[in-house]
C-alpha cells in the first residue's frame, strides 16, 4: 500500500466524518481529529479548550454539529490544567503546535487525519492522499434538518457560518487565500453519492 497517511477536509453536513471513520476501519488506520487538539494542548501544558478556541471559535450549534457521531477518544493520562490557569500563548504558537502534532502523527503512518488543514500542512509528503469531502449548501442544510433536527433557517445559517469559518481558518492557519482543487488529490461531492460509496473511492485511491 503506497498511502500511509490520508487527510480528509470536509464541509459541515457533507458526511466527511462518517466517511473518514469508514476509511480508517477499512484500512486498519487510526482516526484522528480532536486528538490533534488534545496532543497540542498536552505539549503546551494548557487545556484542550484553549487550543480549540485559538484554532477556531465556532458558535455552539456548529461545534455540536461538527462533532456529532465522532468516535470516542481515550483521554490523555495526567492532570488537566484548568483553562483559567492556561499560560497565554500567541496565535502563532498554537498554530505551530497544531502543525507539529500533525507532522509527528503523519510520521507514524497508517492514519486518517480529519480537518486542521492537515492536507495543506503535509503537502509534498510521500505516501500522502489528500481528500476533500463536500456537497452543495442546499443538500448539506437539508441533512442538518433531517439528522440534527434543526429548523431550515438555522440549518442554512449553520452551513453558511461553518463555510466562512473554514475559509478564515485556511487563511489564518494555512496561508491559503483561496482554496483550490489542486490542494487535494481527490474531491468527492456527496450530493447523491452515498457515504459508503464515497469511502470505497477513498480506500481505492489509497490502495493505488
Amino acid at each position: 500500500m503506497s498511502c500511509q497517511v490520508i487527510t480528509i477536509a470536509r464541509s459541515l453536513g457533507s458526511g466527511g466524518e462518517e466517511i473518514a471513520r469508514s476509511v480508517a476501519r477499512a484500512l486498519g488506520f487510526r482516526y484522528l481529529d480532536e486528538e490533534i487538539v488534545r496532543r497540542a494542548a498536552e505539549k503546551a501544558g494548557v487545556s484542550s479548550e484553549t487550543v480549540a478556541q485559538a484554532e477556531h471559535t465556532p458558535g455552539l450549534v456548529i461545534r455540536i454539529l461538527d462533532t456529532m457521531g465522532r468516535m470516542p477518544v481515550v483521554p490523555l493520562v495526567g492532570p488537566v490544567v484548568p483553562a483559567a490557569y492556561d499560560p497565554p500563548l500567541g496565535l502563532s504558537a498554537y498554530e505551530n503546535l497544531i502543525v507539529e502534532v500533525i507532522r509527528e502523527t503523519a510520521a507514524q503512518g497508517k492514519v486518517v487525519i480529519v480537518a486542521h488543514g492537515a492536507g495543506i500542512h503535509l503537502a509534498g509528503l510521500s505516501g500522502l492522499l489528500r481528500v476533500f469531502i463536500t456537497a452543495s449548501p442546499t443538500v448539506r442544510a437539508e441533512r442538518l434538518v433531517r439528522e440534527a433536527k434543526l429548523g431550515e433557517r438555522s440549518a442554512r445559517k449553520a452551513v453558511g457560518d461553518s463555510d466562512r469559518q473554514r475559509r478564515e481558518y485556511l487563511r489564518r492557519f494555512c496561508g491559503v487565500g483561496q482554496e483550490l482543487a489542486t490542494h487535494y488529490d481527490l474531491a468527492i461531492n456527496t450530493d447523491t453519492l452515498p457515504s459508503s460509496r464515497a469511502a470505497e473511492l477513498v480506500v481505492s485511491a489509497a490502495q493505488r
